[in-house]
């Protein structure tokens, strides 16, 4: 989270917009933190978009000419988006997603790595540790922001930002309460 994912997702829609190209930009449809139809940056960048529930129905949004489809919020549609998104691709078109690759508590958030392996090219981006300023790969929840949830980034149906979650590099991120430090380098 606060990496500027959406926001190099909608510079790749509008450079595609410039070049004449036919675009479709979908996100899960439990993203309505801009309103229904838009997905927005953390910094006001905002594009329309279709809003989807699952996987399944992104061939169904496709119009004749359509060159990129471009993905927000990609860990939301789960597995079957590996099976759409390699679809999509072998059938020609250039297909970008922007999306979370770990959760909260720090374990891949599928779909991103299977994507990820699967991809020709694979742009990961990174956010400021709110606490140190070094690049931060994890994010956290805060303490006493919403209660109820799971293990993914949405809280009792509820897709969070800055008021639930904060950007955390391997030294500062917080694993079910304990700090997860070990000495390890990956």
């Amino acid at each position: 989270m606060f990496a500027g994912k959406t926001t190099e997702l909608v510079r790749r829609v509008d450079r595609a917009r410039i070049a004449g190209c036919e675009v479709l930009v979908v996100s899960h449809a439990l993203d309505d933190r801009h309103g229904p139809g838009r997905i927005a940056s953390h910094t006001g960048l905002a594009v329309a978009s279709r809003a989807v529930t699952r996987a399944a129905e992104i061939p169904g949004h496709l119009q004749p000419g359509t060159v990129l489809v471009a993905v927000d919020e990609a860990q939301f549609l789960g597995p079957e988006l590996v099976d759409v998104v390699t679809g999509l691709a072998d059938d020609g078109l250039d297909v970008v997603v922007a999306g979370l690759t770990v959760t909260f508590d720090g374990r891949p958030f599928e779909p991103l790595p299977s994507l990820m392996a699967l991809a020709e090219s694979v742009t990961r981006l990174t956010a400021v540790c709110t606490v140190c300023g070094r690049d931060a790969a994890y994010h956290v929840r805060l303490e006493g922001a919403v209660a109820g949830g799971d293990a993914l980034t949405t809280v009792a149906g509820y897709v969070g930002g800055a008021e639930t979650y904060q950007a955390r590099c391997r030294a500062h991120r917080t694993v079910t309460g304990q700090s997860s430090t070990s000495g390890t380098k990956l």
